[in-house]
């Protein structure tokens, strides 16, 4: 798969991330793997609601710029088992 953009602003700074999406995650490897500026700089996993927890921060990052990060993931991959609470809101 490729990886696709996601720009994040945090304490008045645009960060820009690139993210790679593994599908044969084995609970080892981490599902989501982050770049900036082609360093890697951290990684997500998915629980089993699919939302996403920091796996690894070898950048050693903000945790409240990778739980932006990380939501922005999110929202680039619906949850799909989660329509009926969308459409309650309606």
């Amino acid at each position: 798969m490729d990886n696709y953009p996601i720009d994040v602003k945090f304490n008045d700074k645009q960060h820009h991330f690139e993210v790679g999406e593994y599908l044969h995650h084995d609970g080892i490897r981490c599902k989501y793997r982050v770049f900036e500026g082609g360093k890697f700089v951290a990684s997500f996993e998915p629980d089993p609601h699919h939302y996403l927890h920091i796996c690894q921060n070898p950048a050693g990052l903000n945790e409240e710029l990778l739980y932006l990060l990380a939501g922005e993931i999110e929202t680039h991959h619906p949850h799909g088992n989660n329509d009926h609470i969308r459409k309650q809101k309606l």
